[in-house]
């Protein structure tokens, strides 16, 4: 098939900034370039992403456990892109040509198999890479096969899917529960799996309570939460990973630590001891490198787990008109020996930091390094509780938090997220209206 390039919806002359990946970093990225340089008609600024519609990641555990209705918080890219002055392509990226300063994106298909885009390439002059992270199964027999990831909404859907059939199906069977046969192991625990284990011992009790009158939670239903490392959440503070752990397990979640998985079956998942924890229902969400296509990215520079290395600038060490951001990208952080992390905070400063790069690129004149400024860490435990640390930087020390004032503001990094996609009024108008409508809908989802 011969590929065209999408080269007319540029004006000549015009500079033309190419952004793949509309995760949380690449959409709050094009949103504000559309709306300062596609506006005035200084820049044509493109979007490429594979999904139609863009939902918060740190949102999908609860897509995942049925207490939030996905289509009440995804936003369609093609609305996005109308509102605000810059150019959506659906495509996934299978490769670059820095030579030429194309990009290749692959054919898509609808569910029918029928091609909705052909292959093709699109030109750039910037390239600002922001495909985010896949999960890392390190090669565990059968995690393919038998576990789900949480990767994106429609992962975390069909998850909820087999939860909402397992428990239909054991309450309709005409021989009892099956040990293991509401057992959900949830394989890592940093904040997802740690999230998710916590949301579903909530989310399965209250549907069982709105009709399952067969299933017995305290007999039938166990949350397992394994982790390898010696304690969960071990990239965040040891004092916001003892605390969140005592909460778990004074809900009843089984929590392993070190403990390490050596197969994942149909029944459940086998430990590196030969031991074995039943379970129908396998999330994996340990460990996460960058998606494959990054090594195939024309020679730029890779680390082991496939994170683009990139200078302080987010400029990619090869080639200074491609920039990476978010968890693709493997940043270096002054005074310290691991790069930046991949956190929700860092993907929303990098994606400030870039609009003011592209600013200074345009005009000629030389880039600033980023900085990352580490605002503490929040676990959400749905309405349990939500423990973590606020970074004091007057008083040179965090300040741990907990309970009410916790939960407020893990709520206002997604707000702060709405407010750079919609503007602070929609925000607050939205937050007002979502106050009344929550009170009358299920408190999960049961379709």
């Amino acid at each position: 098939m011969s590929q065209t390039q999408i080269s007319s919806f540029a004006k000549p002359g015009q500079h033309r900034i190419v952004v793949v990946g509309g995760g949380a970093a690449g959409l709050e990225l094009v949103t504000r370039l559309g709306d300062s340089l596609g506006k005035s008609g200084k820049a044509d600024v493109v979007l490429v992403e594979r999904a139609r519609t863009h939902i918060w990641k740190p949102l999908l555990h609860s897509v995942a456990a049925g207490s939030l209705d996905r289509a009440e918080h995804e936003l369609n890219y093609l609305a996005q892109a109308h509102w605000h002055n810059f150019t959506y392509r659906l495509g996934e990226l299978m490769g670059i040509d820095r030579a030429a300063k194309v990009i290749k994106l692959g054919p898509m298909h609808d569910d029918e198999g029928r091609e909705i885009t052909p292959a093709r390439e699109v030109a750039y002059d910037t390239l600002i890479l922001s495909v985010g992270s896949v999960t890392n199964d390190f090669g565990t027999k059968g995690a393919a096969e038998f576990a789900v990831p949480l990767e994106t909404a429609d992962q975390a859907t069909r998850f909820n899917r087999r939860l909402i059939n397992a428990c239909l199906r054991a309450n309709a069977q005409a021989e009892p529960v099956r040990p293991g046969q509401l057992h959900v192991a949830i394989i890592g625990a940093g904040a997802t799996g740690t999230e998710l284990s916590a949301e579903l011992h909530r989310t399965v009790r209250a549907m069982v309570a709105i009709g399952f009158s067969r299933i017995v939670p305290e007999r039938d239903v166990r949350i397992v939460l394994v982790e390898a490392a010696p304690r969960i959440l071990p990239a965040l503070p040891e004092k916001i990973s003892m605390a969140t752990q005592a909460l778990l397990i004074q809900m009843g979640v089984d929590v392993r630590t070190g403990t390490r998985v050596a197969e994942v079956r149909a029944d459940g998942v086998c430990l590196a001891d030969g031991s074995l924890i039943p379970a129908e229902l396998v999330v994996w969400a340990a460990g996460v490198k960058g998606p494959d296509v990054l090594g195939r990215m024309d020679g730029l520079e890779v680390t082991r787990t496939n994170q683009l290395v990139v200078h302080q600038t987010l400029q990619t060490t090869l080639d200074e008109n491609i920039f990476a951001m978010g968890d693709c990208a493997s940043c270096p952080r002054p005074g310290y020996d691991t790069p930046v992390p991949p956190r929700a905070q860092a993907a929303h400063q990098q994606a400030t930091h870039m609009v003011k790069q592209i600013s200074l690129r345009l005009a000629g004149k030389p880039l600033e390094p980023y900085i990352y400024r580490d605002f503490g860490s929040l676990v959400s435990l749905g309405k349990y509780s939500t423990v973590g640390s606020l970074m004091g930087f007057i008083v040179g020390k965090s300040l741990f938090i907990e309970g009410y004032f916790a939960r407020l503001m893990y709520r206002s990094l997604y707000k702060m997220h709405l407010s750079a996609l919609h503007g602070h009024v929609p925000t607050v108008w939205r937050t007002v209206m979502g106050m009344f409508s929550s009170r009358v809908t299920p408190s999960v989802k049961l379709h």
